[in-house]
């Protein structure tokens, strides 16, 4: 059937809140930016703010001040640093938002420096007026700005370079494969596990958190590859798993045969004095969290490989206990604060985002990409599914991982068909979202955990990819600044949409169309230039533009 796009769809949802500060005359001022559910009845001006200032933080707090959405604070009532966190409230609560004021002494009055070039680029620094010192302002919950413009990449690192007999080890024939992942324009590598296990292909059931799997290569190896994607200009995230190790883990073997073992309360057990698990997993067993020597062994191993990598991707993030996420994140983020924590959580959780995640699994997305790709929804849900996370409450600086498929699930191209999965590629690279691309979707790989069958790829597809991945990278609205807005279109089927990218360097009307064969969007009095600059074709046709897959037009 055919559809017609609404632009003014409510959304619902919590109320949102941001939080910025700078300081003025020697106060600092924090100003709270709240916002109400679209939906609710509720005025912008009628949303009450409760300001909280961090008890960990020297301050006079009789010397701190609110009114309404502000709070202030002379800068010579703080020590060395002020976290302050707020929430918006209406009917319900938002998720809070955080700024943080750092004073640093400086013999003449001048600005402090920031610890690293990576913070600098989003640090504020403000001179208090008096001469004594100075303040940086940073907003702790804004995700890594590297991590905004980058394209993902999963790796499952026991079948993509498998082909490589020449190769001494795994990492060695990863690392071969660095100069293609480049030219394809991939900026960040999630590896699989690569700790030791009990030789599950996957890597997830744990024998060992401190070393690397030896049928992969050594820890120097792995150093030597993560190296490598360096050199590159690449990131490397590593698959943290803490909720559970494997039941061949020697603490877990010791404390199964013996309720006496020094190990047994570092996990869950049930009635039946079996390990507890979740989906009745046999091979794994759940650590018990509230046990500080567990938490103390885990954290060991999380101080280890932060000093290695760029980020971790947090296994099964919903299921262990939000407390120990977050003094995870204060250990990392105290040490570098660009390291980025991607969570696994399924469905998302708008919580996770204050304090302990910089970047969510955006599974809504995902779903909804694979019910419209299977024709079981109409394409619109697509963009529906963009806004429920403002009905969830995610503020609008979370950001989102976009996927159409992992190491756990069929294939996109399998389950849905070749058009429908270049129409959702474009998808991942034109909706607001960080773009992951798992290690051979690019090439029309079908199996989902096979070795990758580089020699049957398919070029057609792995040129879509590079050129979505190019146009990303050269479009500031189809990236972390670029804002989204629904618009009026018409089309003959069900199966196309229509929005646009905004962005002061320029506007973008985007267009995917999941059916096969040609359809013609009308987006009525819209001015659009019909240059697609994914093809570098024109795409004006009678009554609208033509749309394949995907297309990405400037709004003239």
């Amino acid at each position: 059937g055919s559809a017609i796009g609404d632009a003014d769809r409510g959304r619902g949802g919590r109320p949102r809140i941001r939080l910025d500060a700078t300081v003025e005359d020697g106060v600092v001022v924090v100003r709270a930016d709240p916002q109400p559910n679209p939906d609710s009845d509720t005025d912008r001006d009628d949303l009450v703010v409760e300001f909280v200032v961090d008890d960990r933080d020297e301050v006079d707090d009789a010397a701190v001040e609110t009114d309404g959405w502000e709070l202030r604070v002379p800068l010579s009532a703080v020590g060395d640093r002020l976290r302050v966190h707020a929430v918006a409230l209406d009917e319900t609560y938002s998720v809070p938002d955080a700024v943080t004021v750092e004073r640093e002494a400086v013999a003449d009055g001048g600005f402090a420096e920031a610890e690293t070039d990576a913070v600098q680029t989003d640090v504020t620094s403000h001179a208090d007026g008096s001469g004594a010192g100075s303040a940086s302002v940073s907003r702790p919950n804004d995700p890594p700005q590297w991590s905004r413009e980058v394209t993902l990449y999963e790796i499952y690192v026991r079948g993509y370079a498998s082909d490589d007999e020449d190769a001494d080890n795994t990492f060695e024939a990863l690392e071969k494969r660095l100069d293609y992942l480049e030219s394809l324009g991939i900026d960040c590598l999630w590896l699989t596990p690569v700790l030791q296990n009990d030789h599950a292909p996957h890597g997830y059931n744990i024998v060992d958190f401190y070393s690397i799997a030896e049928d992969l290569g050594t820890r120097e190896d792995y150093e030597r590859f993560v190296e490598a994607a360096h050199d590159r200009g690449m990131k490397v995230l590593f698959d943290l798993v803490l909720n559970h190790s494997a039941r061949d883990h020697p603490f877990f073997e010791d404390a199964y045969k013996n309720p006496d073992s020094e190990y047994y309360d570092w996990y869950e057990w049930r009635e039946d004095g079996e390990p507890g698990t979740y989906f009745d997993w046999e091979y794994i067993a759940n650590f018990d969290h509230r046990n500080l020597e567990v938490r103390r062994y885990l954290l060991d191993a999380v101080d280890m490989w932060a000093e290695v990598v760029d980020g971790f991707r947090c296994d099964m993030a919903w299921a262990v206990p939000d407390t120990f996420w977050q003094e995870i994140r204060d250990r990392v983020k105290a040490k570098d604060p660009e390291f980025l924590l991607l969570d696994e959580t399924i469905p998302y959780i708008a919580d996770f985002h204050e304090g302990m995640f910089d970047m969510h699994f955006d599974t809504t997305l995902y779903f909804t990409l694979r019910q419209v790709g299977r024709g079981d929804e109409p394409a619109e849900r697509i963009l529906d599914a963009i806004e429920q996370r403002t009905q969830v409450g995610f503020p609008d600086h979370a950001a989102f991982m976009l996927y159409l498929e992992n190491h756990d699930e069929t294939r996109y191209i399998v389950e849905c068909g070749e058009d429908e999965a270049l129409a959702a590629a474009g998808a991942l690279f034109t909706l607001p979202g960080v773009p992951m691309v798992y290690g051979g979707q690019e090439i029309g790989q079908r199996g989902r955990r096979d070795a990758l069958a580089w020699d049957h790829a398919r070029d057609d597809i792995r040129e879509h990819y590079e050129r979505l991945i190019e146009v990303r990278d050269e479009t500031p609205a189809l990236r972390y600044d670029g804002t989204f807005r629904r618009i009026d279109y018409e089309t003959d089927t069900d199966r196309a949409i229509a929005f646009v990218r905004d962005h002061d360097d320029g506007s973008y009307l985007c267009a995917l169309n999941f059916a096969p064969g040609a359809t013609t969007v009308d987006v009525g009095d819209l001015a659009v230039d019909a240059t697609d600059v994914v093809s570098g074709d024109s795409v004006a046709a009678e009554g609208g533009i033509r749309v394949d897959d995907v297309v990405v037009c400037p709004l003239a």
